[in-house]
């Protein structure tokens, strides 16, 4: 079975994964550079995610696209021309965070319902909404971006075995446990700050 599930494997996936990997664990050492991995996995990602039919996560990766390039911009230059500081999102954001997964999940739903020929339909819209609404606050360097997208990873586990999509599983669930780390980095960065 495992040799089965190697060689129906595409170079695009493997690739795809391997930079995205590069990506996380250069987000979890809070390093800019994780975004330049971040947008040649994403690329490669793109063609997997279209032939497998997943096409909310083929627009979430569309807009990981466009986030990772204005987070790079943002993470090294900001609005005070150096690089931004790790914080905790304050009322305000958390709003335009449920805007985000409220909005993105309708959309998701009803474009895949009424558009495509998805079999998965809610599923593909909760996990990208989540991921959606990650994504934006990484792009901020917020604290609670690693919560929202292991929301995203750990649903999208069973999602991506179901689409027979085994590397990108074992992936979600690397990127879930490098979040977690992420997480209690970033928040061990931000109280030293405080102190």
């Amino acid at each position: 079975m495992m040799k089965e599930i190697i060689s129906q494997t595409t170079w695009q996936e493997w690739l795809g994964v391997l930079f995205s990997i590069f990506q996380v664990v250069l987000a979890r050492y809070n390093n800019p550079k994780n975004y330049l991995f971040g947008i040649a996995g994403i690329t490669l990602s793109l063609f997997v995610m279209f032939n497998s039919k997943l096409y909310a996560e083929f627009t979430l990766n569309i807009y990981y696209l466009v986030m990772s390039i204005y987070g790079w911009v943002y993470w090294k230059f900001g609005q005070q021309k150096h690089e931004i500081e790790i914080s905790t999102a304050n009322k305000k954001e958390w709003g335009i965070v449920t805007g985000i997964v409220l909005s993105s999940f309708t959309i998701f739903y009803l474009a895949l319902t009424h558009f495509t020929d998805s079999d998965v339909p809610i599923w593909d819209s909760v996990v990208s909404a989540f991921a959606w609404a990650g994504m934006w606050l990484m792009a901020k360097r917020k604290l609670e971006n690693w919560i929202l997208l292991n929301i995203s990873n750990i649903i999208s586990i069973p999602l991506l075995i179901h689409k027979d999509l085994y590397l990108y599983a074992i992936l979600s669930l690397i990127l879930f446990c490098v979040a977690i780390s992420g997480y209690f980095n970033w928040r061990k960065i931000i109280n030293k700050k405080n102190a």
